[in-house]
């Protein structure tokens, strides 16, 4: 893999360039420090990315996404911001987590606005299944949070079922909300139209 190149100036690019899609992700070596770790699951076009990463210098923050392009945007948009805290990488999520993210290598997950996948013949590819929410624990660090959002309430309840068959891993915590300035670009779509449901869990230890 390459890592993000970033010199005495100003930074090129915060892309990690995998070449390999099978050894576990060494996150300090990308970040150069051992900060705590932060996940943008499905970070989008990026803006709660960037005003938590520079509300947060202290924290470091990996971006994940699937779409080549948004990726390319929010590179940019970093890069401009001169964030040198934020990586970023092409990678579908779920295999992200459960085959390449080390173990307890994350002090927090944020899980905003997931697709909810509303067709029933399709909910099989909804990302909280019990695969998943296995390597969310694994990832965690004790003590490590996972926040998650969406507007989409039949995929809420499913979501929070999904953490309370898990009492020995997860204690549901009061829920976060960002601040203002760090709402999704999604959000702040919708955030007038539709409730959106927020949950937060505690890795238990």
């Amino acid at each position: 893999m390459y890592p993000a190149r970033i010199g005495t100036g100003l930074m090129d690019t915060v892309r990690i360039q995998l070449n390999d899609a099978l050894t576990p992700w060494p996150l300090s070596d990308w970040f150069g420090n051992e900060q705590p770790v932060e996940v943008d699951l499905g970070c989008g076009k990026g803006r709660f990315l960037l005003a938590h990463a520079h509300d947060h210098p202290d924290i470091n923050f990996l971006g994940i996404d699937r779409m080549l392009r948004r990726i390319r945007k929010v590179d940019r948009k970093v890069v401009r911001a001169g964030l040198r805290n934020v990586r970023l990488c092409r990678m579908e999520a779920y295999y992200a987590v459960t085959y390449l993210i080390p173990a307890e290598a994350v002090a927090t997950y944020f899980i905003l606005f997931p697709d909810p996948w509303p067709k029933a013949k399709h909910e099989r590819h909804r990302l909280f299944n019990p695969a998943f929410m296995a390597s969310l624990y694994r990832t965690l660090q004790p003590g490590g949070r996972v926040h998650v959002a969406t507007d989409h309430q039949p995929y809420f309840r499913a979501i929070t079922e999904a953490f309370a068959e898990r009492p020995s891993e997860f204690i549901p915590q009061p829920a976060w909300a960002p601040a203002l300035h760090e709402r999704t670009d999604f959000e702040c779509l919708f955030i007038d139209d539709k409730p959106i449901g927020r949950a937060t869990y505690l890795k238990k230890v």
